[in-house]
């Protein structure tokens, strides 16, 4: 084992829980703040058009990328959680296997996305609530990023593959360089270019296409614990038993997620098309807070997958104790600056003052989801590095169709506007509690 190898397997099994949480996590926070500025861009340049309803489309688009992320998510996080649990139990070359497999069954999904979307394109822009004003321009969106879901597949893909080993820096790199070129492009594209809201969809893409090659330059340079190799290429009946099995109950829950933001969209666009702007660009500035606990709980998973692995529950349960305790005190220091700054921040996207005045108001409401959903996040990725899909399938399912959902319904037809923007919080609150007793009672289950 090389110098660099020990000290990413030392992290894992062996560094104080606190620092391996904060080692692991903090890259991929920063990374995720990049990346918070890389949903963020197209939001601003395309708000620096003066025309609202491109704003809108937009966030109307915004299911179809999250569609094309979950079935990413599918391959990254159920191959990356067989592999951090074989290099537990000392199996590097199952791992380099499933690591090639991943990136096979990336560009096949890639392929059947892209047709699909394409053949029911117009259908699938009345699915997302696009009306009049905002169907061509969501259609116009939505095209180029069917076009180009290999590379958004494939660089999210990458990304968790290289966490899976360890290898947080090389991941954060590639968002980072995916970020910063999308922030140059989105310019040249939607004004020099005037291609207006096609154009900032192009850079994204072209985004994705160089965060997926410097993901692939650490592969090919041999700076990575593991690589992949042509001769692997076909997986084994266990890899895709172990990537399906984590991964389809992991796709799901994203697809689920996507569902309820469409059902949003459609309760919203009946107060006005307005509205899904301002609730748009609110729900894009609370995502700093989304992106912190999912780099906590990121950065926990493979250490948590690791040790599952290794079967040292001792472990497990002080780096859920470290990782609960970093996520939680980092949203409510988030949560407190969105209190004061709302007006500001969604200011920053809109000159509308009727569209700043709805967004500041829903994201005042929206912030109470963050001193609870990243503990529910954290509790769910643990499960699927530990192979528990079902554990973390039924939070998800629990969270989305039984509760939120349904509350989302329910406090709109009683409360209006303002009760549909309390259903969230409500759903993570309770759904704190259950992740956390479920997860504490399956880490006692190991020991004993």
């Amino acid at each position: 084992m090389d110098n660099k190898e020990d000290k990413r397997i030392y992290t894992l099994s062996q560094e104080k829980p606190v620092k391996a949480v904060v080692k692991m996590s903090i890259p991929l926070i920063i990374g995720m703040f990049i990346m918070v500025l890389y949903n963020l861009v197209d939001t601003y340049f395309i708000g620096m058009t003066g025309d609202d309803y491109q704003l809108a489309a937009v966030n109307l688009a915004y299911p179809v990328m999250m569609v094309t992320v979950a079935i990413s998510n599918m391959i990254g996080t159920g191959a990356s959680s067989f592999i951090a649990r074989c290099l537990g139990a000392g199996e590097k070359e199952k791992a380099e296997h499933t690591l090639t497999a991943a990136f096979t069954l990336t560009f096949i999904n890639s392929i059947i996305v892209t047709g699909a979307g394409l053949a029911f394109l117009p259908a699938l822009i009345k699915l997302l609530g696009a009306k009049d004003n905002t169907f061509d321009y969501t259609q116009q969106y939505v095209q180029v990023i069917l076009l180009g879901s290999f590379f958004t597949m494939g660089s999210y893909t990458a990304g968790a593959l290289l966490r899976s080993e360890g290898s947080v820096r090389y991941s954060m790199t590639g968002m980072i360089v995916g970020t910063l070129l999308n922030i140059a492009l989105d310019p040249l594209f939607i004004f020099t270019l005037n291609m207006q809201i096609r154009g900032a969809a192009i850079a994204t893409i072209l985004s994705n296409v160089a965060g997926f090659g410097v993901s692939m330059m650490y592969y090919i340079s041999g700076k990575t614990l593991l690589r992949p190799s042509a001769e692997k290429i076909v997986p084994t009946a266990e890899i895709l038993r172990e990537i399906y099995w984590v991964g389809i109950p992991a796709s799901l829950e994203t697809l689920l997620t996507s569902a309820a933001y469409t059902v949003n969209n459609n309760l919203a666009v009946n107060y006005s098309e307005l509205t899904v702007t301002a609730m748009g660009i609110a729900q894009k500035v609370l995502s700093l807070g989304n992106y912190v606990y999912q780099g906590f709980a990121s950065g926990t998973q493979p250490i948590m997958g690791y040790n599952y692995g290794a079967k040292n529950a001792d472990r497990m349960r002080k780096v859920l104790k470290a990782g609960v305790a970093s996520v939680t005190g980092t949203e409510l220091v988030l949560m407190l600056l969105y209190c004061i700054s709302a007006p500001l921040l969604i200011g920053i996207f809109t000159d509308s003052a009727e569209v700043v005045s709805i967004g500041a108001h829903v994201l005042r409401r929206l912030m109470f989801i963050l001193p609870f959903v990243g503990t529910v996040s954290m509790c769910r990725m643990s499960f699927q590095a530990m192979g528990k899909p079902q554990f973390a399938f039924g939070i998800t399912l629990v969270r989305q169709l039984i509760l939120y959902i349904p509350l989302l319904l329910l406090l709109n037809s009683i409360f209006g506007f303002n009760g549909m923007l309390f259903a969230q919080p409500i759903t993570e609150a309770v759904m704190m509690t259950v992740s956390l007793l479920l997860l504490t009672w399956s880490i006692k289950k190991i020991k004993n």
